[in-house]
């Protein structure tokens, strides 16, 4: 299993461009028109970042893929809020204020396997302009269709989006 979200954060930086340079925009544009999971493990970016990130088994290359392919259409990181939270609602009675309406926000939960995942982790990314939380995303990416960990990031996410304390939720229900 992958948790080197940082790896990732740096693979991720290395590809933009800055300060006029061009960063690694074919690496870029390369991922970002991947159709499949499949083509995404074969591009030389995924398997720099499989190195990178310290991943020691084939089983976690189409994690990578994912992350790679939809980290490729991220053009700017916003660390200041998780993307669940970015993208629900602002308000949980107003659930029209929503980036990623609460249909979509679904289908993305239920897009367990990497090959589901792919087109909806880029429609998030679309629908936020292009400017997400990178460690977050990128540590989301890389557990989602785990069993465990992904069950429980997907449970995050949810408590996230709807900007709910899941500690208050425990509580009410004891009570």
């Amino acid at each position: 299993m992958i948790r080197n979200t940082d790896a990732a954060f740096a693979w991720w930086d290395e590809l933009q461009p800055k300060d006029g340079g061009r960063g690694d925009r074919a690496a870029r544009a390369r991922l970002r028109r991947c159709g499949s999971i499949a083509e995404a493990m074969q591009e030389p970016a995924t398997l720099q970042l499989f190195r990178r990130c310290g991943a020691d088994s084939p089983l976690d290359l189409p994690a990578l893929a994912l992350c790679a392919a939809t980290l490729a259409h991220v053009r700017e990181d916003r660390s200041d809020r998780s993307v669940a939270r970015a993208v629900g609602p602002d308000d949980p009675d107003k659930p029209e204020t929503a980036l990623l309406k609460p249909l979509r926000f679904r289908r993305l939960l239920e897009a367990v396997e990497p090959e589901d995942a792919l087109p909806a982790f880029r429609r998030l990314v679309a629908l936020a302009d292009g400017t997400v939380n990178v460690r977050d995303l990128s540590r989301a990416l890389l557990v989602w269709s785990h069993p465990a960990r992904g069950d429980r990031t997907r449970r995050d996410w949810v408590f996230a989006y709807w900007n709910a304390n899941p500690a208050a939720s425990t509580r009410d229900t004891a009570a």
